[in-house]
């Protein structure tokens, strides 16, 4: 019997997630999912993409699945009919797989992503076609249209052989008797055969409503009318069990269908090669190799470099050997062009004045790198590693980071477009997935979820980074509770889980930029960037894999806030500085970093890491590079122990002496990937190359591989001399500590940057802050942190003047003064306007003649309001609800003159009379509209405690953990009970710096609750809390500051510090530490200085008075002699 023939049947329609919002299926889940039910070939046929072809393409030759590559396009329309015309293409070999790859390119490069007749003759060589009953061809075969359809498959049929095209016939027809019928007698009209294949957009049955949600996000949030109804509805476009198909495909007597099926699967062989990238071959216009161009550039470097540093001539040839050694190591591996390209694009960048990076990643370990300015650290005074970067034992691609200026980025890439050519260049995909919150949004809105409901269910969310929806359900009782509710809820979050995690849109990957000699379009399919550039479909990690030439261009904002304080510095102080010349262990830079002063500064901001730099305080560059290696998940754990050996509370021991040179400057703890791979050269006998390969094994805890290292570095050491127990000792110690190493090559590179903007903070305050501020325009918080931080160096920051102010911020040679464009609601073509307005008529004279000077449009209260409120107009008039209330009647008159003066002096309308704002409301206003109390704060009266009590901020609260005093302005007070009956207190307020909560439990509430109240400052001192990632003290003791501030200025005895200066002492550096000493000890005493040589004595001005600690009359001996210190 002819129906016991084994038969094969595979799905030759399948869209996964990469059809975006088009299909539930992930890769991943679809090779798992086909195995279980029984299919060996499997075709991957995206919505117009290809997004998801080579991750398919290699797991399913993993899983020993055959991969067949596909596409479904959509053709131009036969009729005027809606329902798009489309066709699924198969390649049969790697020149069909191409073809694809340029319909699928020219598809995405087009307005309407719709293919012409012609388009699909010109590409589908060595393809199969399928015409599938969806879609408008088959609405015709269902209207019994045949002669159009006919038409349409003949127009196909002139670029291909009969047997290279298909009728499609699915399970979801095959109850469709007449439809059946139509096409049986089409495909012996026209000669074309039939075949089985369904379109696969969901793996299971009940997938069917996650799929129409799916849907109505990508129709714009198209909503549901009734989601649980809807719900239940089934669909056929999902995997069933293969046997189930061929029966149910045998039981119809469509046998042919079958075969065909399995003879289209079977003829299908694409084969992606993985290789090596093909590099552009960089034109040098000397007619030399690219060896020789590059050994020239580089000594060429090599000899600039050499004079700026200032490199003792007896070190020149470790230079020239290191240099030889990396130019051979290039040259044999094949990256000369590569070298020279990158070199390219930064020499342009360097001559268009655009400043780049000190170094990203591993490439700065390469002296190649340095001589050629793409990076800026020498390798060898930092003793980085060059086989980090590059070994001829992992034939792997150089891979060189480039950071620039975020808003110079699109310079750089215009002009590598330009150079190699708009097919030769592309920016690379990437994906935004349905994470947690946005997927709850996305189905609410199609629920038909009101604002506040959706509110609910994102607050249920946990605040943790990437956790998904089961966690979230499993750690929130508050989304169990919602989810539990009824059953509409419970659906919205089946269909969320089910949608969660897939592509939701594609944009381009931040930094990647892809080259190629030959066309990108034979490699990779391309799609239309929103620049000029092309975008490829295949992702980061994949272009790589397929042979094409990678490199990061990463816009760092960081570097245009270098560059923008740079220019200030050399506008207004000095026009020759150069930042690239100034010393790494300058002592005032240091010292920011030893006390966590290093708001603003690039890798150091946040708490934690300057709770480190306190206490580890670093006496060098390489400890501020250290901190910041050590500062990340897992080598944290290393930090206590660094500091204890630092400060000498923790012996450093089980160290081989030839080891010192390379693990003593970090006491013994490997904080560097080099290290490790030091360590295995000098007592394994490793090479470098080998030692890398080495810390690689390590850093991926490859056991297998381990062992035998471990085998051959106790072999290498006995070989040197060592015995076999310190070298498995060694060896157990680098295993323990290795996977925690990070890149030094990096970590110098960065700290680079971060101690040059350190060095700006110190040495040119205003100018850093005047470039900081601009970096945060828009960003209330920020600007509040760093307006505040300028004032404690004494940097005024002036409020916005309509004479003075720019669009953003200015440093006035004296002051900052504010940019227009902080204030809120104010518009930039209404800013523009007004400085234009200035710069070509002269100064604004007063409220009434500016509105008369600005255009109709901008009179209006919303625009004229914030001004004032934030004392733009403060210098015509200091009465701010004045101005305000006078809007309208100025406006008014200023229309009806119609422009003309004499009119306008008639028609003049008095000022409206209105008290003066309180300090608190004129407060409240200038927070509201600049997010900062431009007006003084009323904490700011209390200045003599803010010495006297060593006063923290509330933006430094979590840098402590011991207890503190704070200085507050109450806002609010709110008063409870607790389950025992007594009274406790949340106490709400602000200082300068911004917002401080308070608790006050009932022992010290009952001494606080006859005179706390509103509007009064008061010193709290307690211990900083953090609670719901807010930090908040818990109070211990409290007190009106102003009944402190009287008690103090009484205190504030004639007793005075006397110190002398002698002889012995008189130097600078005695002199620079006793003021470090002064700094660190700031109090109520005054000093006077007596200096024995010349006889002159100096009262010191009250900023450096001192405390009267015991320990500071010690230290004070220490440093001036016995003698030379009274304190009376």
């Amino acid at each position: 019997m002819k129906g016991m023939i084994f038969m094969d049947y595979t799905p030759l329609n399948v869209m996964s997630s990469y059809s975006l919002l088009n299909s539930t299926i992930s890769i991943d889940e679809l090779i798992s999912t086909a195995i279980k039910r029984g299919y060996t070939n499997l075709a991957l046929t995206d919505d117009k993409v290809m997004y998801g072809a080579i991750e398919f393409y290699d797991k399913c030759i993993k899983n020993n699945i055959h991969p067949i590559i596909g596409l479904t396009f959509s053709v131009e329309n036969v009729s005027a009919d809606e329902e798009s015309n489309q066709l699924i293409v198969l390649a049969k070999n790697n020149d069909g797989y191409r073809n694809i790859m340029k319909l699928s390119t020219l598809a995405k490069t087009r307005e309407n992503e719709n293919l012409s007749i012609d388009d699909v003759l010109s590409f589908t060589k060595d393809t199969f076609i399928i015409v599938p009953d969806y879609g408008e061809v088959a609405a015709f075969i269902k209207q019994h249209q045949v002669d159009t359809v006919s038409d349409f498959i003949s127009n196909l049929k002139t670029g291909h052989q009969e047997d290279d095209i298909f009728l499609a016939i699915s399970e979801e027809k095959l109850e469709d008797n007449d439809y059946i019928e139509q096409v049986k007698s089409l495909s012996e009209q026209l000669g074309i055969d039939l075949i089985a294949s369904s379109r696969v957009q969901n793996l299971n049955s009940d997938d069917a409503f996650a799929l129409k949600v799916m849907q109505c996000i990508r129709d714009d949030n198209r909503r549901l009318t009734n989601p649980l109804g809807e719900s239940h509805e089934e669909t056929q476009n999902w995997l069933k069990q293969s046997s189930e198909v061929i029966n149910d495909y045998r039981l119809k007597g469509l046998e042919e269908c079958l075969t065909n099926n399995e003879k289209v699967a079977q003829s299908c062989h694409v084969e992606i090669s993985k290789k090596q990238p093909v590099l552009p071959h960089y034109e040098n216009g000397k007619n030399m190799s690219s060896k020789d161009f590059l050994a020239e550039l580089c000594i060429t470097g090599l000899k600039n470099r050499l004079v700026e540093l200032a490199v003792p001539k007896d070190k020149w040839l470790v230079y020239r050997d290191r240099l030889k050694h990396e130019l051979q190591v290039i040259d044999g591996m094949g990256f000369n062009d590569y070298f020279l390209i990158v070199w390219d694009v930064i020499n342009y960048a360097h001559q268009q004045n655009i400043m780049t990076g000190p170094g990203r990643g591993s490439a700065a370990g390469s002296l190649v790198s340095f001589c050629l300015y793409i990076t800026d650290v020498d390798p060898i005074e930092y003793d980085l590693l060059f086989e980090r970067f590059l070994n001829d034992q992992r034939a792997q691609m150089p891979d060189i980071d480039l950071d620039i200026p975020d808003d110079k980025r699109e310079v750089i890439l215009n002009y590598v477009h330009d150079k190699y050519g708009h097919q030769n260049v592309a920016q690379i995909v990437t994906f935004d997935t349905m994470s947690t919150k946005q997927v709850l949004r996305d189905v609410g809105r199609t629920f038909g979820l009101s604002k506040f409901e959706q509110d609910e269910w994102s607050k249920a969310i946990p605040n943790k980074l990437k956790i998904t929806l089961k966690e979230s359900y499993d750690n929130s009782q508050k989304l169990r509770n919602l989810v539990n509710d009824n059953a509409l809820n419970k659906l919205m979050y089946e269909t969320a889980t089910k949608l969660e995690g897939n592509p939701r849109h594609s944009s381009t990957h931040a930094a990647g930029l892809v080259l190629s000699q030959n066309k990108i379009v034979e490699t990779s399919p391309l799609q239309s960037g929103n620049e000029e550039l092309l975008i490829t479909q295949y992702s980061k990690n994949y272009v790589e894999e397929i042979g094409l030439l990678k490199i990061d261009f990463l816009g760092l904002k960081n570097l245009s806030i270098l560059n923008d304080i740079i220019q200030l510095v050399r506008k207004d102080v000095n026009s020759n500085f150069d930042i690239r010349k100034i010393n790494l262990n300058d002592s005032k830079t240091l010292e920011l970093f030893q006390q966590g002063d290093t708001n603003g500064i690039f890798q150091f901001e946040s708490d934690g890491i300057k709770r480190v730099l306190k206490s580890l305080h670093p006496d060098n560059f390489n400890e501020v590079a250290a901190v910041d290696a050590l500062y990340r998940p897992g080598p944290m754990e290393n930090i206590d122990t660094f500091i204890a050996r630092k400060k000498g509370n923790e012996k450093v021991e089980g160290i081989d002496a030839t080891l010192v040179d390379v693990l003593g400057p970090t006491y013994g703890i490997i904080v560097y990937q080099e290290q490790v791979m030091q360590v295995a050269s000098i007592m394994g006998g490793f090479t470098l190359g080998e030692a890398d390969l080495l810390r690689r094994a390590m850093s991926k805890k490859k056991q297998g591989v381990m062992e035998s290292m471990r085998d051959k570095f106790i072999t290498g050491a006995e070989k040197k001399g060592y015995s076999k127990q310190a070298a498995s000792q060694t060896f157990e110690y680098i295993e323990r500590f290795a996977s925690y190493g990070f890149n030094k090559s990096h970590a110098v590179a960065y700290s680079k940057m971060a101690f040059e903007l350190a060095y700006l903070k110190a040495h040119f305050s205003r100018q850093f802050f005047t470039g900081l501020l601009n970096s945060v325009m828009g960003n209330h918080d920020k600007i509040n942190v760093y307006v505040v931080e300028a004032k404690k160096r004494n940097i005024n920051v002036l409020a916005p003047d309509i004479n003075k102010s720019f669009e953003e911020f200015i440093d006035d040679g004296q002051n900052i003064i504010f940019g227009l464009r902080c204030i809120k609601g104010i518009r930039s073509d209404f800013i523009r306007e007004i400085v234009e307005g200035r710069e070509e008529n002269g100064p604004y004279k007063g409220l009434e003649e500016f509105i008369s000077r600005i255009s109709p449009q901008f009179r209006k209260n919303d625009l004229l309001k914030p001004l004032i409120y934030v004392g733009a107009f403060d210098s015509f008039s200091d009465n701010r609800s004045e101005l305000a209330n006078s809007i309208d009647e100025y406006v008014e008159s200023v229309n009806l003159s119609g422009g003309s003066q004499d009119l306008f002096k008639t028609l003049k309308p008095k000022k409206r009379v209105a008290e003066e704002l309180s300090l608190v409301d004129k407060l409240e206003l200038e927070n509201k509209y600049v997010g900062v109390y431009l007006s003084g704060h009323p904490v700011e009266q209390y200045q003599q405690l803010q010495s006297a009590m060593k006063i923290v901020s509330s933006d430094e609260l979590g840098s402590y953990d011991e207890p503190i005093n704070c200085l507050l302005f109450v806002q609010r007070v709110k008063t409870i009970r607790t389950k025992k009956g007594d009274n406790m207190a949340f106490v709400d307020g602000t200082d300068v710096a911004g917002d401080i909560n308070v608790t006050v439990f009932p022992s010290t509430y009952k001494l606080i609750a006859n005179w706390i109240r509103t509007s009064m400052v008061i010193l709290v001192s307690g211990k900083p809390e953090k609670r719901n990632g807010q930090y908040q003290l818990i109070a211990d003791k409290m007190y009106p500051a102003a009944n402190v501030l009287s008690k103090i200025k009484k205190q504030m005895t004639s007793e005075k510090w006397y110190l002398k200066i002698d002889e012995a002492h008189n130097s600078n550096q005695v002199l620079r530490n006793v003021y470090a000493l002064m700094k660190q000890n700031h109090g109520t005493h005054q000093v006077v200085i007596y200096n024995s040589q010349n006889g002159t004595k100096k009262l010191l001005s009250t900023d450096n008075n001192l405390n009267n600690s015991k320990e500071l009359y010690n230290k004070l001996i220490q440093l001036l002699g016995d003698g030379n210190v009274v304190y009376k």
